[in-house]
This record gives structure tokens, C-alpha cells and sequence, in this order.
């Protein structure tokens, strides 16, 4: 109760709540004293990406693979968006890939509608990049190769957790938990679950976002054919803030 009335005599003006962009503005990162230009994208999407990426992890920027899913659940009024966090797991010429639970919420929407929308966000950086694409689940074998990466703790959750369903209680979860840890507690490599598995978003648009102070920011968005990675197929156009 006492929570309670704390947040309901919260004074907190959200409206008033503003940050300038922008090196002038007091920022110290990288690519914050230039503005974005056209020519950052002469390689392609994918190395300024990955660049950001790593100016973010530099930065101390917290999970800099974070990126804000959007996908699309088809309901008997229409369709409704659905939004999450999840970590980019995978990074190339052909897409961004992540990781999950094919029976979850964002499994079953992703297999009924399969298109996407994911949103890296750096605020500290004054950065975020917007992926939109068609998605397809990756093969088998690399989903494989990125399970063997995962620390025993992650394989065992992903068996324990069946994702996105209700559950009675946390002490019903940790069961479930404890329940695979016995199961497995004799397997060195414990496999992929069969529910489990990649998608990877082939881009149709990538939009790349700088900000800058009075918010005129710089927009920069990439055309391109999805599953054609050659350069010179993509179009590049500047996009008012």
C-alpha cells in the first residue's frame, strides 16, 4: 500500500522530460562529432551495423546486441502488433538472426506472418538502426552451431521453459528447472530441443538514425531486394527527421 501511494503522488512531469542530441549537446561517443552521411554506407548495411555494435560495446553499453522485436499476431479483430526484447545472436550480409522458442508467442506469430521489424537502440549513443524484413528459420545445422555456444544453464532453460505459457507459480518454474537438471545430469551435451531454434530477418529496410539537437536528426534508409546481398541492388535515401 505504501508503494502505492508513492506512485499515486508521484509529481513526475513525463511531458517535460527532454535530451539533446548531439556533441554540442554534451555527448561523448564515437561518430557523435560528424553527422551521418550517405557515403558510412558505401560497404553496405551490414559493416556500419556491426560497427555501432561495437562502438556500443566499447561504450560499456549493456546487452549492445539488445534489439526491440516487433512482429505480428493475427487475431479474429485484425491483426495487433507485439513487441520484445531479444538479443541478436547473428550478424551477416544476409540478415540479422536471433534465437528462441518456436512455440512461443513470437514463434507462432513469426510462422503464421512471417515479417519483422527489430529496432537496436543506444540512447547514451544517440543511435538506433531499424531492420524490416520477410523471416525464414535458419537451417538446422546453424542453430546447432550456435547451441554449442550457450553456457549449460541456457541449454537447461530452454528445455525447462515452455515459453510465452502460463505457469501457477516461480516456485512451479524452478521446479520445472530442477526437473531437467535431473534429467540431464548424466549428459555432458545436452541437444538442441526440436521446439527450438533460429529465425533470421532478411532486410528490406534497414534505416539508420543519428541524433542531433533541436531534433533534427539524421535519417538514412536502405532499399533492398531481400536475400540479394550485392551492394550495388540496394538504394540509399535520406529521410526527414
Amino acid at each position: 500500500m505504501r508503494d502505492q501511494e508513492k506512485f499515486a503522488t508521484s509529481d513526475l512531469d513525463i511531458a517535460a522530460m527532454r535530451v539533446e542530441y548531439g556533441v554540442d549537446a554534451g555527448d561523448n561517443h564515437p561518430g557523435l562529432e560528424t553527422d551521418l552521411d550517405e557515403s558510412w554506407l558505401a560497404g553496405g548495411w551490414e559493416p556500419l551495423l556491426r560497427n555501432w555494435i561495437e562502438d556500443a560495446t566499447s561504450a560499456g553499453v549493456r546487452d549492445p546486441n539488445a534489439m526491440v522485436l516487433a512482429t505480428v499476431e493475427v487475431t479474429d479483430s485484425g491483426p495487433r502488433p507485439s513487441t520484445r526484447t531479444v538479443l541478436c545472436k547473428g550478424l551477416s550480409s544476409e540478415g540479422v538472426t536471433f534465437y528462441t522458442n518456436y512455440e512461443s508467442f513470437k514463434g507462432r506469430q513469426l510462422i503464421a506472418t512471417p515479417y519483422a521489424s527489430a529496432t537496436f537502440v543506444w540512447t547514451a549513443m544517440g543511435r538506433q538502426v531499424t531492420v524490416r524484413g520477410p523471416v525464414r528459420q535458419v537451417a538446422p545445422e546453424v542453430t546447432a552451431v550456435y547451441w554449442q555456444s550457450r553456457p549449460r544453464g541456457s541449454r537447461l532453460g530452454a528445455w525447462a521453459s515452455e515459453q510465452s505459457r502460463t505457469i501457477a507459480s516461480r516456485a512451479d518454474l524452478d521446479r520445472r528447472m530442477d526437473e531437467f537438471e535431473r534429467r540431464f545430469a548424466e549428459v555432458d551435451d545436452i541437444p538442441v530441443p526440436p521446439f527450438w531454434g533460429g529465425f533470421l530477418i532478411e532486410p528490406e529496410t534497414v534505416e539508420f538514425w543519428q541524433g542531433r539537437r533541436s531534433r533534427m536528426h539524421n535519417r538514412i534508409r536502405v532499399l533492398l531486394e531481400p536475400g540479394n546481398t550485392d551492394i550495388a541492388a540496394m538504394k540509399i535515401e535520406r529521410l526527414q527527421p
